[in-house]
């Protein structure tokens, strides 16, 4: 992974060419700066394959898990979280709710979401897509893309272009 660069040093760099998220992030995990390229969950109060993805080996990649906003329940917990941690993900970008935030706080990986909720998500993978492309905040988050989040925020950086 390449040295981490601000968001805010980011913008000055790129600009507008950046890809800001203007979705209001409270953060969660014990790192409050992480970076990686993406991959993508969506589940609608259902997370049943977040567990296979969580299990995968994360190469320094980051989870979008885009749960439409939603805080009835939890999109994410500390064992979901402790398995992507020890399977070397960098972090998650919840839109949604997350669970067991005192025992997140704890585990090295940066977790950023809207807010919490102890109700536990569905587990019968109804609508559960991975690796699409999902949209919030202003943002189309692709897998593969990369991404940098900090305590100012959460960035796409523009992939280089060739010369």
């Amino acid at each position: 992974m390449p040295e981490f660069e601000t968001t805010a040093d980011l913008y000055d760099e790129h600009g507008e060419s950046l890809s800001i998220c203007t979705t209001q992030f409270r953060q969660y995990g014990a790192r409050t700066r992480f970076q990686g390229t993406l991959a993508t969950f969506r589940g609608h109060e259902d997370n049943a394959l977040l567990k296979t993805l969580v299990s995968e080996p994360g190469h320094g990649r980051v989870i979008v898990i885009d749960g439409d906003g939603s805080l009835h329940c939890a999109m994410l917990g500390d064992k979901a979280a402790a398995t992507a941690a020890r399977n070397g993900w960098e972090g998650f970008i919840v839109n949604g709710a997350i669970r067991d935030a005192a025992a997140l706080a704890v585990i090295n990986i940066g977790v950023k979401a809207l807010g919490t909720n102890p109700r536990k998500s569905g587990k019968e993978g109804k609508g559960n897509q991975l690796d699409v492309p999902v949209a919030f905040g202003g943002t189309v988050f692709i897998p593969g893309a990369r991404v940098v989040c900090d305590e100012d925020g959460v960035v796409l950086v523009p992939r280089p272009t060739a010369h």
